[in-house]
């Protein structure tokens, strides 16, 4: 069972690439992941970020990709035991969508259960999750949310996923002029096809 805290630690998770690309030019062409999202290391990793997580916060975009997606491996022939349980993890969690256009029809409504829309700023969205009892606050690969975060020092814990490609090019996910900030190593993993697990902590 979780444990119930009013100081909720925020934690990031994202895939990059080895020239620390989140994606290609094409943000819609996710085929550079793919022959590594399946990998041991990768499914354990996401399993230890959202087993100890009651909440996911998402831009509009990740949550129309992973909510229209992830239900449907539910019951499906032949699945993972750690997608399955992502999954159902994922459908029965408090879901928070920042967004600006999805709520427009009915304000802080959205097309899947348990999940509320918000247009605020990040940075005070996750203060108001903060304060709230509940689990870790785990936000899914949205690189705009990830972005704000960092930029404000409000990420506790930072999940990265290194698969061995070079992009060459597309978006980054850390910009200039972050503040400075020094973190501690909680693990490294590293599995098929040179894939690379890392788990950091902010030190404060």
């Amino acid at each position: 069972m979780t444990e119930q805290t009013a100081n909720r630690r925020v934690v990031t998770n994202m895939s990059l690439s080895l020239d620390g690309r989140y994606a290609r030019r094409d943000p819609r062409d996710m085929s550079w992941v793919m022959p590594y999202a399946h990998t041991d290391v990768a499914r354990d990793h996401l399993t230890g970020l959202w087993e100890p997580a009651t909440t996911a916060l998402l831009g509009r975009v990740n949550a129309e990709g992973f909510l229209g997606f992830w239900p449907t491996v539910i019951g499906m022939p032949g699945v993972d035991p750690r997608d399955e349980g992502f999954a159902k993890w994922l459908v029965d969690a408090d879901k928070v969508v920042l967004s600006g256009t999805l709520g427009e029809s009915a304000p802080g409504r959205a097309p899947w259960e348990r999940t509320t829309v918000v247009d605020r700023p990040t940075t005070e969205v996750v203060a108001g999750l903060r304060a709230t009892g509940g689990g870790d606050i785990l936000v899914l690969s949205s690189a705009s949310v990830i972005k704000a975060l960092l930029a404000a020092d409000e990420v506790d814990r930072l999940a990265l996923t290194v698969f061995p490609v070079f992009l060459g090019d597309g978006p980054r996910l850390f910009d200039d002029g972050l503040p400075a900030a020094e973190w501690a190593l909680v693990s490294q993993t590293a599995g098929e096809h040179g894939t690379l697990a890392l788990v950091y902590d902010r030190i404060r």
